[in-house]
């Protein structure tokens, strides 16, 4: 009789709606249809580094496809830089002898591009790793959709529509701050859904000119209001400048101490823009004459009950995953490409960004219908 494969799960890096539906997606068809034993990493990396588990079985996977949230917890430590009583240590090592001891057979990470990186990490150190796309931001390379965007871009929208009711009824500009730090998916569609004027985003550089020309052209049309959906990571021409000479910078540092002045003198120049959404407010005020307001959505977005497209898509790739595992195929994602499933490998997506492309058919839906894009 064969041993029964024993494999590991755990959920990195920010929360969002689904994690939960793709544990219980995983988890069901591993005991159910492939007879493994599953076991939960609490907290992450942070947790397999530090040999914390529980074991996951049908009573623990029954109830858990609407909750929010990870019934396991995360972090978003990085495996080889990961902070341990005060200091930075390369964990790898130390991850791989928790697998050994555990008797894992695979581990299967849940988790962001960030996570996904890790998750490469450790399969070059030799681990059996199998990773499922999560993340509000839809920037995940190599699939069409992750669990937690749909979700995040149904309560994006509503909160605009909610907006637009009171910069209708005070005649005022309301900006609502849409998380996306690099790829603007969610602002640019929870901005059309929710029928902003103006969507500003991380990919197009914007003109505060260009923002009031929109702005002015309603007010001719007696329209005294516009909602601006601003993703968080948006930027005028000349910060945008700023934060790409000094990406540029850490991209042509040559030894470890200049990278690291480098990224710390970026991270720098990103923090003093924290508040660029406030500080657009106070621009378009001055130069509209209309009162302006910031509803800052923040991580409101990240929480509560996953919609039915998020529980189908955890459901179906966490199933396809205990596949993928009982097949013995790891060091891949399991990604959604034109409805149907499919893997990606892991080289191919940690550490990188899937942006909004200028030519989607998303822009040129909202340009169509006279939605401004800033530029």
């Amino acid at each position: 009789m064969s041993k029964k494969k024993k494999v590991g799960i755990l959920t990195a890096g920010g929360d969002c709606p689904g994690l939960n539906a793709a544990i219980r997606g995983f988890g069901k068809a591993a005991i159910r249809d492939h007879d493994m034993e599953l076991i939960g990493i609490q907290d992450g990396f942070l947790g397999l580094a530090e040999n914390r588990t529980v074991t996951l079985g049908p009573r623990a996977l029954s109830g858990i496809l609407t909750v929010g949230g990870t019934i396991l917890g995360t972090s978003r430590d990085k495996v080889n830089r990961m902070v341990i009583d005060g200091e930075e240590k390369d964990m790898v090592p130390t991850i791989a002898d928790t697998y050994d001891k555990l008797g894992l057979d695979a581990l299967v990470t849940i988790g962001g591009g960030g996570t996904a990186k890790n998750a490469h990490k450790l399969s070059k150190a030799g681990l059996n790793v199998l990773h499922l796309p999560k993340t509000i931001d839809n920037d995940i390379v190599g699939t069409d959709d992750s669990f937690g965007f749909s979700t995040a871009l149904e309560i994006a929208t509503d909160a605009i529509d909610r907006l637009h009711s009171t910069a209708h009824s005070h005649h005022r500009i309301i900006l609502a701050e849409i998380m996306g730090h690099r790829a603007g998916w969610l602002a640019l569609g929870s901005g059309i859904a929710g029928g902003a004027d103006v969507i500003l985003l991380p990919e197009v550089p914007y003109k505060l000119d260009s923002i009031v020309a929109a702005i002015e052209k309603r007010r001719k049309q007696g329209l005294n209001f516009s909602v601006i959906a601003v993703a968080e990571g948006a930027r005028d021409e000349t910060d945008s400048a700023a934060l790409a000479g000094a990406q540029a910078l850490v991209h042509s540092s040559k030894t470890p101490e200049t990278k690291a002045a480098a990224k710390k003198a970026k991270k720098d120049l990103e923090h003093s823009m924290r508040e660029n959404t406030l500080k657009l407010a106070a621009q378009l005020e001055e130069a509209t004459g209309l009162e302006s307001r910031v509803s800052i959505l923040g991580y409101v977005q990240r929480g509560g009950i996953p919609c039915a497209h998020d529980r189908i898509l955890a459901t179906r790739l966490g199933t396809m995953g205990a596949k993928l595992v009982d097949d013995g195929e790891f060091g891949i994602m399991v990604a959604s490409q034109e409805g149907g499933t499919t893997t990606v490998p892991l080289k191919e997506v940690g550490g990188k960004v899937k942006y909004v492309p200028s030519d989607h058919p998303w822009v040129k839906a909202a340009r169509e219908v006279g939605t401004g894009l800033g530029d």
